[in-house]
């Protein structure tokens, strides 16, 4: 919506592997053909209303059941900070309604996906953004976790 999670996703690609490897698209470019060729799938939104984006949530509601068995998952999003927020009244409303990322992840699962790491959150300034300062840096991070918890023989993580 304002360019913050395509930020963050492009960071995670970059720390994933060449872009022979890694394709980064937007909800909208993705065909289900191409969920069956894949190995990993990582779907971030920015946090709309304390879920993730109609895009996103179309998407994860048209996959079939078991369309991403075999396939390893994670999900992010991008939010405002709780304690950044200066309404009280909208604070609590986030603190109790949540963020994008784990609803992504739980929609993930319910189609097959095996989640790697928790749902993970990357901080905005405000409504639109810019990112936090080391948003980037913390999303190429995350990433490498993503990429060790692959390769290790774990369970699935719980949501």
């Amino acid at each position: 919506m304002f360019g913050n999670t395509e930020q963050i996703a492009r960071a995670i690609g970059a720390a994933l592997g060449s872009q022979g490897d890694v394709g980064i698209l937007k909800v909208k470019d993705v065909t289900r053909d191409q969920l069956k060729e894949l190995e990993l799938l990582i779907v971030g939104s920015p946090t709309r209303g304390f879920r993730p984006t109609p895009a996103i949530t179309s998407f994860c509601k048209g996959t079939s059941p078991a369309s991403l068995n075999g396939i390893k998952v994670a999900a992010f999003d991008t939010r405002i900070a709780a304690q950044d927020i200066k309404s009280p009244i909208l604070r609590f409303l986030v603190n109790r309604g949540g963020y994008a990322a784990r609803p992504i992840a739980e929609h993930l699962k319910k189609r097959g996906g095996e989640l790697l790491i928790p749902p993970e959150g990357f901080y905005v300034k405000g409504a639109e953004g810019p990112l936090q300062d080391g948003e980037l840096e913390r999303a190429a991070d995350w990433a490498r976790l993503i990429t060790k918890a692959g390769t290790q023989q774990v369970p699935r993580y719980e949501i």
